[in-house]
């Protein structure tokens, strides 16, 4: 999914559900509206020149462990075949769900064909608001290949909204976790920063230490600032711009096309 990367910038928007069934705050019909809900964003994305989505559940409250209930892994595998049907075939789809179940992540994955999942914790240990939350790799690398999915790729954050780094920025220590995700099976790593001149620091430390880095932006990013966060890095991934700033809400089409219309002229 991830070979564009390097090639053109890639543009990945959020697909935020409604809390799924067996958790505390589902409601009736909550399945069926997620389903209605992902299909309509994708193909707000799809038709705005998003180059894919990122499907992730929005539970309101998670477990800081890799495992999750077997109504997630179902629900999130027949919503990403549902987003699958509705977008053409050069729309990459991604599977999240949340807060670092990837191993659960990966198994719907495989059931919905999907190309990629995204982990908030591959390696090393993070606080959450729901815990810590630990990279178990061994664990993720054997899964992995247990369902025989080497064309799968993982996106890795190693600093931003989901893998904190609590006395800011360490260049080193930024450096190393990139290092130490990559050798993991990680095909890019993802980093935001909301300081924009920090952020892109950070991108220019990451490309110079690690030739050939594949550096994705997880955050920060609008139809006014793209053309300069995005300048350095290779893709973003998008949520609350793309849903007109209401975290959650549905996708609008036409603020997709006018940030890709930025983004095409980088």
């Amino acid at each position: 999914m991830l070979e564009k990367l390097g090639r053109e910038k890639v543009v990945i928007g959020c697909i935020h559900l409604l809390p799924m069934p067996n958790t505390p705050f589902y409601v009736e019909g909550g399945y069926e509206a997620s389903m209605e809900k992902a299909v309509k964003d994708a193909r707000a994305l799809y038709n705005g020149g998003a180059s894919g989505c990122i499907i992730q559940n929005v539970d309101r409250v998670f477990v800081p462990t890799d495992d999750t209930d077997y109504a997630h892994v179902a629900c999130m595998a027949v919503i990403g075949n549902e987003v699958r049907r509705a977008t053409g075939k050069d729309f990459k789809i991604g599977v999240q769900i949340m807060w670092n179940c990837i191993t659960p992540s990966l198994a719907a994955c495989k059931a919905c064909g999907a190309d990629y999942t995204r982990c908030s914790a591959l390696v090393g240990r993070s606080d959450s608001p729901f815990g810590e939350i630990v990279g178990q790799p061994m664990k993720v690398m054997q899964y992995k290949k247990s369902l025989d999915m080497p064309g799968l790729d993982m996106i890795a954050e190693i600093s931003g909204y989901h893998f904190l780094n609590k006395d800011g920025y360490n260049k080193e220590q930024l450096i190393q976790q990139a290092k130490n995700v990559l050798k993991v099976g990680a095909a890019a790593v993802e980093m935001s920063h909301p300081d924009e001149a920090v952020n892109n620091q950070m991108v220019a430390d990451l490309k110079e230490a690690i030739p050939g880095i594949k550096i994705v932006l997880g955050g920060h990013t609008n139809v006014k600032n793209v053309s300069s966060r995005l300048r350095l890095a290779d893709g973003a991934i998008v949520g609350s711009c793309f849903e007109n700033g209401n975290w959650g809400g549905m996708v609008c089409e036409e603020t997709v096309a006018a940030y890709m219309n930025e983004v095409q002229k980088l």
